[in-house]
């Protein structure tokens, strides 16, 4: 059975959306007029009738005889005045829907029965069946005879009705008003959607699309990301281009040198100690620079994924640069290659010591590969307040401004080209970029024109 749920489109939701919001007001008018109005109306015909009742029965005799007709017309009562001599009086009997005088026998009856009862006072509910609509009649007792108060207790007036007639029309005016208003508003609304869908699928193959500006601000927002999503894609598809040229590059160096040396070894020096032993070890080093790309990349990868975790320890800074400076004592000697070192006696840092040593090491390596014809690289470690500033500076050409923001890309060369291939898989900076935000430590890269560049991260001190 298949139970997987039908998406509607958003034509679809808005309008239904739309025309229930539109429903929902007019049911709550339906309510508020029917409902809500006629109880109203009751509670307050009930409370004046009581006001009445309690004003007449507490008014001299004299003075209510002269005010009953004013007292009927000012409060929209019709008012009967049965005398002790049995002579019956009636004002007001001409308000709409009044059933005093009227010879009403189930009104005669609940009269007859109040006069000859000792109540003073008495409030009765009942039905105007001409109208079929509630009312109330209350009687009191006064000095020479009952005065009965009576009004309906729903408004029965020709003005109320006719609104609820219009009711009618208007919620099916609005209704249809409602359909046509959500299908403008579904179509204003979906259409800058499916334009940008349409050209968003246009991505998937390659093709470069332009997402136009829509006066609608939110379909603005989304039209801004899928244009810098296209330029990730374009870039990453330039980074990937460039990994393959550099790996395919830093790959064939190394295999074609030894291979080359192999065979020099099996056809020509395994008879010659000393050239055999020269080419072995040219095949080594070539082997160990496989060995660096080969690792730089499963590095990356595993600090990318969060895979390589962080063992913070406590270590001596200083007599970690010093360690890796000791391993490029064979290009001091064969290229004259000047390190000069500004470092404090001891620096105790806690970090990861291991991921530590591979921020220096990639960090000299990229000054190795850029430093000036000077040769000279400066590592450099200043004491701060809470933290150890470590910089190094290379005196190369610099890097141009605009491609700041790019060297710690992965793949990224600056210009492409350096002075010498110390390691060359464009990784370097990126490894060092993920394993210092993986610290949480600040880093950064300052350059000027033809000067040099100081790559520089602080280390929190213990």
């Amino acid at each position: 059975m298949n139970t997987k749920k039908r998406s509607s489109s958003m034509n679809a939701k808005t309008l239904l959306y739309f025309i229930l919001f539109s429903s929902g007001i007019l049911i709550f008018l339906w309510v508020f007029q029917i409902v809500f109005l006629k109880y109203s109306y009751q509670d307050y015909q009930v409370r004046n009738l009581n006001r009445l009742a309690t004003s007449i029965q507490n008014t001299s005799f004299s003075d209510l005889k002269k005010n009953l007709e004013s007292i009927a017309y000012e409060n929209e009562v019709c008012i009967e005045y049965y005398s002790a001599l049995g002579n019956t009086y009636y004002y007001n009997t001409m308000m709409n829907g009044c059933a005093l005088g009227k010879n009403n026998a189930q009104i005669l009856q609940i009269e007859q029965d109040f006069v000859n009862s000792n109540n003073t006072l008495k409030a009765h509910r009942l039905v105007n069946e001409e109208y079929e609509a509630e009312a109330y009649l209350y009687g009191i007792k006064v000095n020479e005879g009952a005065v009965f108060l009576y009004t309906n207790l729903e408004d029965i007036s020709s003005a109320n009705i006719l609104i609820k007639e219009q009711l009618i029309y208007l919620t099916i005016i609005a209704i249809i008003f409602a359909c046509m208003v959500a299908y403008f508003l579904s179509k204003k609304l979906t259409e800058p959607i499916l334009d940008i869908t349409k050209r968003a699928r246009k991505l998937g193959t390659g093709t470069a699309v332009e997402f136009p500006k829509y006066d609608i601000e939110e379909v603005n927002e989304l039209s801004k990301v899928l244009t810098n999503a296209q330029t990730e894609m374009l870039k990453t598809d330039e980074l990937r281009r460039d990994l393959l040229a550099n790996v395919s590059h830093d790959l064939k160096t190394p295999l074609t040198m030894i291979k080359a040396y192999a065979e020099m070894v099996r056809d020509i020096s395994y008879k010659d100690d000393k050239k055999r032993i020269d080419h072995c070890n040219i095949i080594m080093d070539e082997t160990d620079r496989l060995n660096v790309l080969v690792n730089d990349i499963l590095t990356l990868s595993k600090l990318q994924a969060n895979a390589d975790e962080i063992h913070l320890s406590t270590f001596d800074l200083v007599e970690e640069i010093k360690t890796i400076i000791r391993r490029y004592e064979i290009i001091k000697e064969t290229e004259n290659y000047h390190f000069e070192l500004d470092l404090p006696n001891k620096a105790m840092v806690v970090a990861d010591e291991k991921k530590i040593n591979q921020v220096i090491y990639n960090l000299v390596n990229n000054a190795i590969n850029y430093t000036g014809d000077d040769k000279k690289v400066t590592i450099r470690v200043k004491k701060e307040k809470d933290s150890y500033l470590v910089e190094i500076i290379d005196t190369g050409k610099g890097i141009k401004e605009e491609e700041l923001d790019f060297i710690w890309d992965k793949y990224y060369k600056n210009d492409k080209n350096h002075q010498r291939n110390v390691v060359g898989t464009g990784i370097g900076l990126s490894i060092v970029k993920n394993i210092l935000e993986r610290h949480d430590f600040k880093y950064g890269v300052k350059s000027t024109k033809n000067k040099g560049t100081t790559f520089y991260f602080y280390v929190k001190k213990k």
